[in-house]
């Protein structure tokens, strides 16, 4: 298969430094065995009644309870970083999305009573996959030289594996498990993980694309530099007047993008315009104040794991050196497993080696996600779609 090289424009790697997520049918033995009911889809879920007065916005302290609430955020597209038991500042701007997607207030705290009934089950058991050592390899090394020479990028260890697969932290798992346990972790153990549909890093193809589609194309995101979110909306057209001409059914855009509009939906009045409906939102990190390029542009290709262009100069300065080294796939690439780019010139929206830089660390000019959440970018959005950098 050829290999699409990519030319990014400077994206620093932290620490000196499905695709597809497929919902499908779990792998016999691989996938975590449920004791109890599933997760109900998001269809299943039955909203409390508007008449509920909401309550100031206070999460519960205990590990679990945390947890199952993240589980939750995380299957309704509204990601919380690591899922780790930990109520930070990612998991409450994701109940603010979550709440403002429904047209509820931002400190609705009824998501707490909708987790409980979403995730029975806040943990579960999983086997390792049979599979696992063709991903890991734990002579991996950190030098930009030698990794140039390798076929591929793979994971360290199982329990990064492990712990990536599960949207959480090789923390949790050490506290689940112990940690001498996660440290021997090896093809065909058991593992306590979170009881989420997991991140299927083989169901990713060397340099397959995805291209245009009308719905998915038509979405839009817009990257949050200040908040570190990247959100995700699709339009809702108003129900056409009887003999209406067309004019009077305009959206409010700025370059063909509607206004976006934060208030719940039971505080807007704008019946005749088009509206953005939020649908999914994630933690980033954007890239430095100088180097992001704020403004409208078009998301250009969507490639799963890519190589990438290590270019020091361009790194440093912004300017295209004559030297580089191709560092090749996997999810230790630098720009993790999937590379969407835009319609500027060298920066994309992609993954990470490093899941915990997200909201911390700084890249040059592209935007990182942790790989669970950038694998989902071609379920929700497709080439051509509007981004819109702020």
């Amino acid at each position: 298969m050829r290999i699409l090289i990519l030319i990014l424009l400077a994206c620093t790697v932290a620490a000196a430094q499905e695709a597809r997520v497929r919902t499908g049918p779990p792998d016999t033995g691989t996938e975590p065995q449920r004791t109890q009911a599933e997760i109900p889809p998001a269809n299943q879920i039955t909203p409390t009644t508007k008449e509920e007065t909401p309550q100031e916005l206070t999460i519960p302290n205990d590990r679990d309870s945390v947890v199952r609430l993240q589980i939750f955020l995380d299957q309704k597209r509204f990601g919380p970083g690591f899922i780790d038991g930990k109520s930070g500042r990612f998991t409450r701007l994701a109940i603010e999305n979550y709440n403002l997607s429904l047209g509820r207030k931002k400190d609705d705290l009824r998501v707490l009573a909708e987790s409980d009934q979403g995730v029975p089950q806040t943990y579960a058991t999983a086997i390792i996959p049979r599979w696992v050592d063709r991903y890991v390899d734990p002579s991996l090394p950190r030098s930009r030289l030698l990794q140039s020479q390798r076929k591929s990028m793979p994971y360290r260890s199982v329990a990064e594996l492990m712990a990536e697969r599960y949207h959480t932290s090789e923390d949790l798992l050490m506290a689940l498990n112990g940690p001498e346990a996660v440290r021997a972790a090896k093809s065909r153990t058991a593992m306590i993980v979170p009881n989420i549909e997991p991140f299927r890093i083989e169901d990713l193809k060397r340099g397959r694309t995805h291209k245009k589609q009308d719905a998915l194309s038509a979405r839009h995101m817009v990257v949050d530099t200040t908040t570190k979110q990247i959100y995700i909306y699709h339009l809702v057209f108003p129900k056409r007047k009887k003999n209406a001409v067309m004019d009077e059914i305009r959206p409010s855009a700025v370059d063909g993008v509607p206004e976006l509009d934060s208030k719940p939906a039971s505080e807007r009045k704008k019946p005749d315009q088009v509206q953005s409906k939020l649908i999914a939102s994630f933690p980033i990190t954007p890239g430095k104040t100088r180097f992001i390029p704020k403004g409208f542009w078009n998301l250009k290709n969507s490639v799963e794991l890519p190589e990438w262009r290590y270019d020091q100069k361009l790194l440093e300065t912004g300017v295209r050196g004559k030297e580089s080294l191709s560092i090749p796939p996997g999810p230790n690439n630098p720009v993790g497993i999937i590379w969407n780019g835009l319609t500027k010139s060298g920066i994309g929206i992609h993954g990470t080696n490093n899941p915990r830089t997200i909201g911390r660390a700084r890249s040059a000019g592209c935007i990182r996600l942790a790989n669970w959440d950038a694998a989902r970018i071609p379920t929700l959005v497709r080439p051509g779609a509007v981004v819109v950098v702020k």
